[in-house]
């Protein structure tokens, strides 16, 4: 079939709107059209076929042979082409299964495991919100969060999934010399996140808890962004104050080393899986438990640092 020896469209529109009314004049009310723009579609028909699709009577037209045999193959097409419109316009778009955490969980927990996901269930368009703001989920049309809070703040109904613990970490070139003792780290630049209001995130809080009685280091790298701390920390750049949580997956793998029996916990924080009320979703249900199910099998793994068993 060659495309470009078919009619247009508009013209076909025209000549059915036309054979039905048989009027020229009623054809063009109901397209909402003038009846010289019905009677040029018409008359470019006829001319891409080289006859006459209609008799020109008073006051009425009336098909031809040609006119007929075009309308009856016509009609039905165009018809189940209006149906086909009205159908998909009713149906609702598609939406993501939209999931929104910090920058830095996005990057270090999710996004690795986002292929996983889309392995199994290509089927579930999946968007992922990244922002350390905090947001509003019925406003923002998101459906699942993960938010990091102490319980208190924690909305109703949500799970705890991990447990905040940090822990020195480097990699295995950096903690082969930092991890001999506590001395030794001082003698690496520290990898330092300019987060204010988390001061267990800070090398000052960390070394005071363990009674250092000094503790200037070789020198300090600061960023703003976690996931940047941690990818500097693998590039070798220095130390950084690790959340197990977050970079468990880089210490299994071998490309960061922890530092042992040095984890500080901190209890009244945690990491919350939040969703909307609106759960009869089908596709949300099934990222949700998928989600679930990744922690679960994670805790089949050897040797967790006081973790606890969910994350979303």
């Amino acid at each position: 079939m060659q495309l470009t020896s078919l009619p247009p469209l508009d013209a076909l529109r025209g000549f059915i709107a036309a054979a039905r009314r048989k009027s020229i004049t009623q054809a063009a009310e109901d397209l909402c059209l003038t009846q010289s723009a019905v009677s040029r579609q018409i008359q470019s028909l006829e001319e891409r076929f080289g006859t006459p699709l209609f008799v020109r009577k008073h006051r009425s037209i009336v098909l031809t042979d040609a006119g007929e045999e075009l309308y009856k193959i016509t009609l039905p097409w165009l018809e189940k082409l209006a149906e086909f419109t009205q159908r998909i316009r009713a149906e609702p778009a598609s939406r993501p299964v939209t999931i929104s955490a910090s920058i830095g969980v996005a990057a270090l927990w999710l996004l690795p495991r986002l292929g996983a996901f889309q392995a199994l269930h290509p089927e579930v368009d999946v968007r992922l919100a990244a922002n350390n703001r905090l947001q509003d989920l019925e406003r923002e049309g998101i459906d699942l969060a993960i938010r990091y809070c102490p319980a208190v703040q924690a909305p109703h109904g949500a799970i705890r999934l991990f447990d905040e613990v940090v822990v020195p970490v480097a990699c295995p070139a950096i903690a082969a010399r930092a991890f001999q003792d506590r001395n030794k780290l001082l003698e690496q630049t520290l990898l330092e996140l300019d987060e204010s209001g988390r001061p267990w995130l800070k090398w000052q809080a960390w070394m005071r808890e363990r009674n250092f009685r000094k503790f200037k280091p070789k020198g300090y790298l600061h960023f703003n962004q976690y996931d940047q701390l941690i990818q500097a920390a693998l590039e070798g750049h220095g130390v950084a104050l690790g959340r197990t949580a977050l970079v468990e997956p880089l210490v299994r793998s071998g490309r960061l080393v922890a530092f042992a029996g040095e984890e500080q916990a901190v209890p009244e924080y945690g990491y919350w899986l939040v969703d909307t009320v609106e759960r009869e979703r089908p596709d949300v249900k099934l990222f949700r438990q998928w989600l679930i199910a990744e922690l679960n099998l994670d805790d089949d793994l050897p040797a967790r640092p006081a973790m606890n068993a969910a994350h979303g």
